[in-house]
């Protein structure tokens, strides 16, 4: 256990933040924003300010990300007490696969029912009112968090690492998807076709729309991967598939004129 360990998570956790935000930026907010700003669900586009808060709340997270794996796996004194195993052979291929759609549910609830605690009024500035000051977000926004809420979100990885067998393949690629649908939500954009939010699929899926719809009004659209818990728990916005159906329907008026 040494802070040269520390140095190496940290930099891993920032090079997937730079390099999925960064494309996501690059591609929707410089290089084609000019010919696909009719698919934005908020029409206005954040200003620099913004973006600079983001990046900066951003390096705090990753710095306080990196700690939980530093203290965990990399302590044998508490390594040892954990579920991670290093042979696939030890469960078996079909576990192996199994365990990620397993991870995506625990994850969800997890984040469902902490985000919505957060919103309660006497925790919201204390911890989320951070994250909210992106009401019209932007990729870099993904990780822009409250080191308090940091520090929760990344409570994830020590559920998992304490009741579930995790491979470390499984964190490798699970916390990859994660950051890639983490910016996918704050995105700006829709990515999903027309008519998804209202498939027998779709319905389950949670779509930038949603997140953004979230940031815009503050209410409603809990959500992280999936829907479930917002449409049990009637916390899903009435006006979500209409919102969706109306930003996925858009028509390029300016090129067709």
């Amino acid at each position: 256990m040494h802070w040269s360990d520390y140095l190496k998570i940290f930099q891993h956790i920032s090079i997937r933040y730079f390099m999925v935000a960064g494309i996501a930026f690059l591609f929707f907010y410089l290089l084609f924003s000019r010919f696909i700003s009719y698919k934005k669900i908020q029409s206005k586009f954040p200003n620099s300010k913004d973006y600079i808060r983001e990046i900066g709340y951003s390096f705090f997270t990753m710095a306080l990300f990196a700690f939980v794996p530093f203290f965990i796996v990399k302590n044998p004194a508490v390594a040892v007490h954990t579920t991670l195993y290093k042979n696939i052979s030890d469960h078996g291929w079909l576990y192996f696969f199994l365990a990620f759609p397993l991870m995506a549910i625990m994850h969800d609830t997890y984040f469902y029912w902490m985000h919505r605690l957060m919103h309660n009024k006497k925790l919201f500035k204390i911890f989320h009112v951070v994250h909210h000051q992106s009401t019209n977000p932007s990729p870099w926004a993904a990780y822009s968090f409250h080191p308090f809420e940091a520090v929760i979100e990344m409570g994830i990885y020590p559920i998992f690492l304490f009741t579930i067998p995790i491979h470390y393949l499984h964190f490798f690629i699970f916390f990859f998807f994660s950051i890639v649908y983490n910016v996918y939500g704050h995105l700006g954009y829709e990515l999903y076709s027309k008519n998804f939010s209202s498939s027998k699929f779709g319905k389950w899926i949670n779509t930038s729309v949603s997140h953004n719809q979230h940031h815009q009004y503050f209410k409603g659209n809990y959500g992280l991967y999936f829907t479930f818990w917002d449409r049990m728990m009637g916390t899903m916005r009435e006006d979500y598939d209409q919102k969706f159906e109306e930003v996925t329907s858009r028509k390029n008026n300016v090129a067709a004129a």
